[in-house]
């Protein structure tokens, strides 16, 4: 099993919109590790590791979103698995 880790960058109508909640609890459907937090220019940062079947898989979920968000763009970066972390969790601080 291949594993692999992507930055991914959402943007559209993702704040204020239980976009960060649903990548959470979507992560943990497909056992990927890492974070979700806010940017302060509106947009939303998913750092995820794991299987890259399931990666893309929640890729395809983080691109489609909850119900009343709106997804405009999203950029993957992808990389090399590290295992930076041992969960998923919603990063509550802006980065930047």
């Amino acid at each position: 099993m291949q594993k692999a880790a992507f930055v991914a960058f959402i943007k559209g109508m993702v704040q204020g919109v239980g976009y960060r909640y649903f990548a959470y609890r979507r992560a943990a459907v497909y056992d990927i590790t890492g974070y979700v937090r806010n940017l302060a220019d509106g947009s939303v940062e998913v750092f995820a590791e794991g299987p890259r079947t399931q990666l893309e898989a929640f890729l395809g979920e983080l691109k489609r979103g909850p119900q009343f968000s709106h997804v405009e763009e999203v950029e993957v970066n992808w990389g090399e698995f590290q295992q930076k972390y041992e969960k998923f969790f919603i990063d509550t601080g802006y980065g930047y």
